[in-house]
């Protein structure tokens, strides 16, 4: 049976839609084993907080936290982590937006490689999710 989306499409939101999309990334994405994402919208429905981590065929996880706010028939991320660890909670990567490497390029975005920060744009689930699968057959 079909799983019946959150909302019509004439009617849907921006924000719902985004929703929908993260979902159906994270339920396509085959090394993926199960995943627990929070959703909790602001007062006015018009932004969402999602929070939770994604469990790999590995035993990897990823750890994610988005903040994202419609405006204008649009998504603005407005903050967000990405934060991927092997079966031994040891970090691998970390994207994220915390303003305190002002003196990277990509400024206030970057990412987290062991012991070094480097610059990155931000980046998607989808580009999360190919990083991630590449450690994973590699292995």
């Amino acid at each position: 049976m079909a799983k019946s989306p959150l909302c019509h499409p004439l009617n849907c939101s921006v924000i719902r839609k985004f929703i929908e999309n993260l979902e159906k990334i994270i339920s396509s994405n085959t090394s993926v084993l199960s995943s627990n994402i929070e959703k909790h919208f602001g007062p006015s429905s018009d932004t969402v907080y999602l929070r939770g981590s994604i469990l790999f065929i590995n035993s990897s996880t990823l750890d994610i936290a988005i903040l994202a706010k419609e405006s204008l028939k649009a998504i603005s991320i407005e903050k967000y982590r990405f934060h991927y660890m092997d079966k031994h909670s040891q970090m691998l990567f970390r994207y994220d937006d915390a303003p305190h490497h002002h003196e990277l390029s990509s400024f206030p975005h970057h990412k987290h490689v062991g012991n070094r920060t480097v610059p990155s744009p931000q980046p998607d689930l989808k580009d999360v999710f190919n990083e991630i699968n590449a450690i994973i057959l590699k292995k």
